[in-house]
């Protein structure tokens, strides 16, 4: 239901629109009425690219069946420490990783999931205030799904600046809207905020034919992101350089799908994007040091793929981690040698 999603106005002349509208569509018949279970994806796109560990691997273990079954994600994007947050989930479907969420913020956070799909809403509703209240012992539901369109995120209440965390699971390569995606994301999230997201990049631009093709689009392929264009994109409207967290490959077991898309690799990759004004990025390099102040904390502060900060040892960040470590929400877990900087040491 609802008006469809916002357009270029450079494409609303032309036969793009009607490609667009038309991927829209059979995005939502896909995910409503043709995938039945996890079970019926013919690639290894939307399902998991990495195991869960620690308080999220618990947390998954209470999630009611019918939410896991009717699930299609390619990776578990909720950093730790997340207590207290206010989170949004785009294109959440059945709502696995906002029941996450819903017990790792605690009862005074908030989790809100957005979706276009009525069948999969149904899903994730059907089970939120027995969760809650049961399952987590919560005198209120602290999470709550909302019909929309990820590129229209005013247009479903979400405010200027009143997120902190925003998650997506395999879900912004189905929007044809990429670039207005973020600028909606980059209007909503709180300065320090994070988008961290799971989704599905690939090695160069695929075709037209592959771009609107049903069943590659429904496989979160057809809509995958250029690598390269997505890193430009993410900083040209305004966020920090995104930082990576996990990568592997995707598999195409269909082999019809496989040579309709010739020679092109695909990666399901989690990427870490901060907001963070201009004026307070990091050019050069700081010495941190983990507090241990959140739950999971005993094998270290992993920031990126490259990087993992360990409890009480000293280690000098530069540039992008650099910027996260000390200008975002999650400063609060480390401990920066300021004074070293201004000594010259840096």
């Amino acid at each position: 239901g609802g008006p469809p999603p916002p357009l270029d106005k450079k494409s609303s002349t032309t036969t793009t629109n009607l490609d667009d509208e038309a991927v829209v569509l059979g995005v939502k018949e896909y995910y409503g009425q043709t995938l039945q279970s996890s079970a019926s994806l013919k690639t290894s796109a939307c399902t998991s690219c990495d195991r869960p560990t620690g308080r999220v691997a618990e947390a998954l273990k209470l999630v009611p069946h019918e939410v896991l079954s009717k699930f299609y994600g390619c990776g578990y994007p909720i950093p730790p420490g997340v207590n207290g947050l206010r989170i949004l989930d785009l294109g959440c479907g059945s709502g696995r990783d906002c029941y996450v969420a819903a017990a790792l913020v605690g009862e005074v956070g908030e989790v809100v999931g957005v979706d276009m799909t009525d069948e999969q809403l149904a899903v994730a509703r059907a089970h939120a205030d027995e969760y809650c209240a049961s399952v987590l012992g919560y005198a209120r539901t602290n999470m709550r799904f909302v019909e929309g369109y990820i590129e229209n995120l005013s247009g479903i209440g979400i405010g200027e600046q009143t997120v902190d965390l925003v998650i997506s699971n395999c879900v912004v390569n189905l929007s044809v809207n990429k670039e207005r995606v973020f600028a909606e994301l980059f209007r909503a999230l709180a300065p320090g905020g994070e988008f961290q997201f799971s989704d599905v990049f690939c090695d160069r631009e695929l075709p037209q034919e592959v771009r609107t093709h049903k069943i590659l689009v429904g496989e979160c392929l057809g809509g995958a992101m250029e690598e390269e264009a997505f890193l430009a994109m993410a900083t040209e409207t305004g966020f920090l350089e995104p930082i990576m967290v996990t990568r592997s490959p995707i598999e195409v077991h269909d082999a019809e799908l496989r040579d309709l898309l010739g020679d092109a690799k695909f990666s399901s990759v989690t990427y870490r994007v901060f907001k963070v004004a201009e004026d307070r990025r990091i050019k050069d390099g700081r010495v941190v040091t983990y507090n241990g102040k959140f739950e999971d904390g005993k094998s270290g502060y992993r920031v990126s793929a490259d990087v993992t900060l360990l409890e009480g040892q000293k280690t000098r960040v530069e540039g992008k981690v650099a910027t996260a470590v000390c200008e975002t929400w999650i400063s609060k877990f480390f401990d920066v040698e300021r004074s070293c900087c201004s000594g010259g040491c840096c």
